[in-house]
């Protein structure tokens, strides 16, 4: 499955990257306020253009360290972070990361030394795309001032008004004629290698594990969390076939997410989760369940990935002969809408069990791949009729006439039915849990769609 292509929207605080962010995705996802450096989180969200599916980032203001006496008299000058910590790592992070860049700038402040400072960045990148968006251009007087971004020296400036949505359409034009010059996912459609995504809060010991199925101190591992800022790949042999593991950043709780370097962070664990075929989820037995946890699995289940739930540190746990059914219960209830994920206790400190955790995703990987028969999808879906009868809105009843298995990685059915407009979610959920009783899935998330008698494909899925 390819990747969607992602758009980071770059720029100091308060030029209005919220406002253009919640216009391009359609909802009000993003908090903006006139204080500069409101936005604490990344925010990630899918929007379209021209039938082109693409993600959209919002990011926190790009500051930089204002000398006393300078000119520039915005909020910037005053407790401002450096310039090297800042602007280098996130501007370099946003480049390395989004397919476009869409560099917003004020037309009613004008240039600044941030602004400046942040184009000299981006300018020594010319392998991506960089569009220059001249906000607040809410009426010709002040859209005419948007020529002066030119000596910005990164191409077309286009006046926009993200409050209003005036040029926000020839900006989006650009942006989806940007994307044909992105360069390629370097991954592309490498079906035969296991790719393994180790994601979780921070702390939870991702690297430690890292290094234990490495053989080897690859990464750094620290007690402090957020050490690994980076997604990491490396490739091992096992059991003779190549397996790619990807070691990432941890997801913090939104709102608890640092400006800087840390949203590129998340940003890259979104990524390595997308170019990944299985996610190790890992738990802190300690600490427990806690709700980032799953939001984390909900990360994964957006991107269609298996997943493996690994409990880490059940070493420091106080144990009795109930603990480990009772740890199990809480993950089944807290996590029940993975699809039946695997859970594997180990201590990547001593390393017990960690032997089980790639021939469990292995094994969850494969899968993936699986292939049921027509006949055998039929005789399921048959029984799971008389069993539960088909909806009826009004007068009309669903009727399904038959189901094929149409793709793999990860497996999509395609249900043959006389209206799409009477499966029901309820239904359709009623018959992949009848699929998943008979068929083993296991922590393999599977697609249902639905095609009319007309043979037009119902998107729902």
């Amino acid at each position: 499955m390819a990747r969607k292509p992602v758009v980071a929207l770059v720029g100091r605080p308060n030029v209005g990257k919220s406002t253009l962010f919640n216009r391009l995705v359609g909802e009000r996802l993003a908090v903006t306020d006139p204080i500069p450096g409101t936005t604490r989180d990344r925010l990630q969200a899918e929007s379209d253009w021209r039938g082109v599916v693409f993600d959209v980032v919002d990011t926190g203001g790009i500051e930089i360290y204002q000398p006393k006496g300078s000119r520039d008299t915005s909020p910037l000058a005053e407790g401002s972070i450096d310039f090297v910590a800042q602007i280098k790592d996130q501007a370099l992070l946003a480049v390395r990361e989004a397919d476009v860049i869409v560099l917003l700038v004020d037309t009613v402040h004008g240039i600044t030394a941030a602004d400046q400072e942040i184009a000299e960045i981006l300018r020594r990148n010319e392998n991506k795309p960089i569009l220059v968006a001249a906000n607040k251009a809410d009426n010709p007087k002040v859209a005419a001032n948007a020529v002066e971004f030119y000596t910005l020296g990164l191409g077309e400036v286009f006046p926009i008004s993200a409050y209003h949505g005036i040029g926000v359409g020839d900006l989006l034009d650009a942006v989806v004629d940007a994307f044909q010059d992105a360069p390629e996912d370097e991954d592309g459609e490498q079906d035969d290698i296991l790719k393994i995504a180790i994601v979780g809060r921070p702390n939870v010991g991702k690297s430690s594990l890292l290094n234990l199925l490495l053989g080897e101190e690859r990464a750094i591992v620290s007690p402090i969390a957020g050490t690994t800022r980076d997604a990491i790949d490396t490739e091992i042999t096992w059991h003779s076939m190549p397996v790619r593991l990807i070691d990432t950043a941890g997801i913090r709780k939104r709102g608890k997410i640092e400006p800087g370097v840390e949203k590129f962070s998340v940003l890259r664990t979104m990524r390595a989760l997308e170019r990944s075929d299985v996610a190790l989820l890992l738990l802190d037995a300690v600490d427990g369940i806690t709700e980032q946890d799953t939001h984390i699995a909900g990360y994964i289940m957006d991107a269609h990935k298996s997943v493996v739930i690994v409990v880490n540190k059940w070493d420091a746990v106080e144990k009795d002969t109930y603990t480990m059914n009772k740890f199990l219960e809480n993950v089944r209830e807290k996590f029940d809408f993975l699809p039946d994920p695997p859970v594997i206790f180990i201590s990547a400190l001593t390393g017990q069990r960690v032997h089980q955790v790639l021939e469990t995703a292995n094994r969850v990987w494969e899968s993936r791949f699986q292939r049921i028969p027509t006949s055998e999808l039929n005789r399921v879906v048959r029984a799971a009729i008389q069993k539960h009868p088909a909806p009826t809105k009004g007068t009309k009843r669903l009727k399904l006439y038959y189901v094929t298995q149409v793709a793999v990685n990860p497996p999509v059915f395609l249900f043959h039915v006389n209206d799409t407009r009477l499966v029901h979610f309820t239904y359709k959920r009623f018959l992949e849990n009848q699929l998943r009783a008979e068929f083993p899935f296991e922590g393999t998330p599977i697609r249902l769609s639905f095609r009319p008698r007309d043979g037009m494909l119902d998107e729902r899925e």
